[in-house]
């Protein structure tokens, strides 16, 4: 939110640098992130001055260019070379001195250098308007009829407005500071607590309201009191529309408004003056000369000011004239209800909209307008009539017409909240004895009315302005703001509890996989938990039962907990192909999160919703990076499943000895390897089909790896690293050419091997697969590589050949195996 200087002094007549009003307001909770200083006129027409013509005569050597001496209150006149068409002796111009950079409204600014044109010296520049930025004409140069007096600085005849704007960091709950009014009130109570200023808030005056008309022709409805609990409104005839004046604009555009007409700007001058949204409808346009406050049918058709057809909810409140919807309440206009050049008369909307109601409707569309900013924080329910009057006025100073009385629809007023605050307690909190008469002081400059008061408690009502201050820790938040928090001592003693928490042994278990992956040129992801909505709604195999969705999200694209770590993966990977980088290693530890869709609604939360931690890894592209002495291959499955076998080792958990089944296609993955761990499946390994890629628009193959982190967490518990001595004895190879069904795999044949012999063999490889001529129908040949060994000798021949023949054996007769 930004913040005029200029028009902050308005209202607070402070004599302080606009440093020190960035660290005031800082300190008081408003920080302020940027300052930076705004020029009416882009480079402020610094070294600009007004010159008189003495002399104008033609350059001897170019027909389109004169020679001129112009006086701009210096000792000599300077000698200028023009070429504008209209340059006369006795003329008051505006002249661009040597060093002076100007700042055209096209093109990129220049500075004015002493020069030689056409063989003649030319020491500055006599300017159009269009080149020092204060109009479009490029006629001719500024020829002043009034004769301003000569070596007038530029910015003083044109009143070029200097100003310092505030970035201010607005929070969430301070929708009392959204305006210059509010954050001049917030200065003042600053100033009167800790400098002893006593400084008045100056608020507009609008003594001098005094409506011509008896009655407005524009009759009011509300239909929908919870929704819009007041709805302020009034009727201005005979308008003129026009540009507003410099002064308005420049508040305006100090602030990064656009101008746009003279109605238009006074409602946008008054919403960032006191914070109350306006909306100014062309009166001759609402059909019925009626306005209703209600809520229509879903999915009727809305064209907005920005042109865009939108379909409405349910939910939306609009502002309807007796046939159609006219804009939607607190949010944004319609196509025809704002004023234009031929509008005369106007109806003036000044309203308090729930703020729930606002914020909704402002997400469900996606727009976000000054207006909504306000409404969804909560504005001040009992300032519409006086920002009603202020703008009307205002209105009328500038555009003229005639103003009738005032509607105001108010059937509940808002009380002010009553809140009492124990001194005591408002001691513990801060951490320090202070007076009560400085509380009451501080309390007074936040304009909170003491009710009753007692030896050791006060009754406060809160200003209506305050929204978020309802309880007394409110209320002693708002106290230490003022007061300063850097005016609490830090204590000469602290004291504080040492708590232990057990240590999770599975965050070392994390730690290990994490500085595995790494060794490995793995780089680690980190996502958000929220995802697209689209991800639930477009993929069918997404059980949209399971979907936990936010309530109030933030955006479509924030709207779900994510159910898979695959997406974000996958957003990642195509996020890094597009930036230039194809060879890639992800993992990432995440929680996924379900809705237990057959647990009622009324059961604990903890029954309703479930998470759990899953492991994702991610390969695609290139194993190593290119080099000279090194052919580069592609990952594939294989590649994968080695390092989620090597991965596993290094915590301890031998995969082989899990049950394993191999699935041709799963909903997302292709040629599947699972490790099942009871009923739950511990470990998939396999590649992203294709069909999925295309949503995401890549083209290169992607392997997928997903470990389940719970059932991981049990494998791993209460297992250490054991280190034995290596093996003194030799050992010993043997290789096996193996005839088999197709149907056998190599884990039959391995599973088989080490349940046969179980103290020579040591590891088992296999290293040939052949399925083609020469070979029986539907058999393929396995090469096999055993290797075998014993802790305490060398093994013999004889005890070799028996273990040999002992696995043969087991091979031929539960396998069919044959050797070739």
């Amino acid at each position: 939110m930004k913040i005029s200087y200029n028009w902050l002094k308005a209202y607070a007549n402070v004599d302080l640098t606009s440093q020190e009003v960035a660290d005031l307001l800082t300190d008081c909770g408003l920080e302020v992130e940027l300052v930076e200083t705004y020029q009416s006129c882009k480079g402020g027409l610094q070294g600009l001055v007004i010159g008189k013509v003495l002399t104008c005569e033609k350059h001897p050597d170019a027909d389109r260019l004169s020679l001129t001496t112009v006086d701009v209150g210096a000792e000599n006149p300077l000698h200028i070379v023009c070429g504008a068409s209209n340059v006369r002796a006795g003329q008051h111009v505006v002249v661009a001195t040597v060093g002076t950079e100007l700042h055209p409204l096209e093109g990129e600014a220049f500075k004015i250098k002493k020069s030689k044109i056409r063989g003649q010296d030319s020491e500055g520049m006599i300017c159009a308007e269009d080149e020092i930025g204060l109009g479009n004409s490029h006629d001719g140069i500024m020829v002043f009829a009034d004769n301003p007096p000569v070596g007038t600085p530029a910015a003083d005849y044109f009143g070029v407005e200097n100003d310092t704007v505030f970035e201010i960091g607005l929070t969430p709950n301070r929708s009392d500071a959204t305006s210059h009014i509010g954050v001049a009130s917030d200065l003042v109570a600053l100033l009167h607590t800790r400098k002893n200023q006593h400084i008045t808030l100056n608020y507009p005056d609008i003594q001098d309201f005094n409506p011509k008309l008896t009655q407005s022709p524009i009759l009011v409805e509300v239909e929908d009191a919870e929704a819009c609990p007041r709805y302020t409104s009034l009727y201005i005839k005979g308008i003129k529309v026009a540009p507003s004046p410099a002064w308005l604009q420049n508040r305006l555009k100090a602030i990064g408004v656009r101008p746009i007409n003279n109605v238009v700007d006074a409602t946008q001058y008054v919403l960032f003056e006191m914070g109350q949204p306006l909306h100014a409808f062309d009166a001759d346009k609402i059909v019925g000369n009626k306005v209703i406050v209600k809520k229509v049918a879903e999915n009727t058709p809305f064209t907005t000011l920005d042109g865009v057809e939108r379909k409405l909810s349910k939910d939306d409140l609009m502002i309807c004239n007796a046939q159609q919807p006219m804009c939607i309440a607190g949010v944004f206009g319609g196509e025809d209800s704002g004023v234009k050049d031929a509008t005369q008369n106007i109806f003036l909307e000044s309203a308090y909209f729930q703020p729930v109601g606002i914020r909704k409707t402002a997400k469900n569309h996606a727009l976000k307008t000054d207006a909504s900013f306000r409404y969804e924080r909560g504005c001040d329910p009992n300032i519409t009539v006086y920002a009603a009057k202020r703008a009307a006025m205002l209105i009328q100073s500038i555009a003229g017409g005639e103003i009738a009385q005032i509607a105001d629809f108010y059937p509940n007023p808002i009380a002010k909240k009553e809140v009492r605050l124990r001194y005591k307690q408002l001691q513990q909190i801060v951490g320090k004895s202070i007076d009560n008469e400085i509380i009451k002081n501080v309390l007074a400059a936040l304009e909170m009315e003491i009710l009753n008061e007692t030896a050791d408690e006060l009754l406060l009502a809160i200003p209506t302005n305050k929204v978020d201050v309802t309880r007394e820790i409110d209320v002693i938040e708002e106290f230490l703001r003022i007061y300063g928090y850097n005016q609490i001592e830090i204590p000469e003693k602290m004291t504080y509890s040492l708590s232990f928490l057990p240590q999770n042994p599975f965050i070392a278990v994390k730690e290990t996989i994490s500085n595995y992956l790494t060794d490995n040129g793995f780089h680690e992801t980190m996502n958000n938990s929220l995802t697209k909505a689209e991800y639930s709604e477009n993929f069918d195999f997404m059980d949209k039962t399971q979907t936990v969705s936010l309530l109030n999200p933030l955006s479509r694209d924030l709207a779900d907990m994510r159910k898979t770590l695959l997406f974000s993966g996958l957003e990642n990977i195509i996020h890094n192909i597009n930036h230039g980088t194809t060879d890639l290693k992800l993992y990432e530890f995440g929680t996924v999160y379900r809705k237990n869709a057959e647990v009622n609604r009324n059961e604990d939360v903890t029954k309703r919703f479930s998470e759990k931690e899953f492991l994702g890894i991610f390969l695609s592209g290139k194993r190593q990076a290119e080099s000279w002495n090194e052919k580069q291959a592609e990952v594939d499955f294989y590649y994968l499943k080695n390092l989620i076998i090597n991965l596993l080792k290094r915590v301890n958990v031998s995969i082989n000895t899990l049950p394993s089944n191999m699935v041709e296609a799963t909903k997302t993955l292709n040629n599947v390897l699972q490790y099942g761990v009871g009923e739950d499946v511990f470990v998939s390994i396999g590649q992203v089909n294709r069909k999925l890629l295309k949503t995401f628009d890549i083209k290169q193959a992607i392997f997928y790896a997903e470990i389940d982190c719970v059932v991981l967490a049990k494998l791993t518990k209460g297992k250490k690293t054991v280190y034995e001595e290596l093996n003194k004895f030799p050992e010993v190879s043997r290789d096996l050419a193996l005839l088999i069904d197709k149907q056998v795999t190599y884990k039959d044949l391995e599973d088989l091997a080490f349940k046969t012999e179980r103290k020579y063999l040591k590891s088992m490889n296999l290293f040939d697969v052949y399925e083609g001529n020469n070979l029986e129908e539907n058999k393929k040949s396995y090469a096999i590589r055993l290797i075998l060994c014993d802790k305490e000798k060398t093994l013999t021949n004889n005890e070799i050949n028996a273990v040999m023949d002992k696995i043969i054996a087991a091979f031929e007769s539960k396998l069919g195996a044959k050797l070739r």
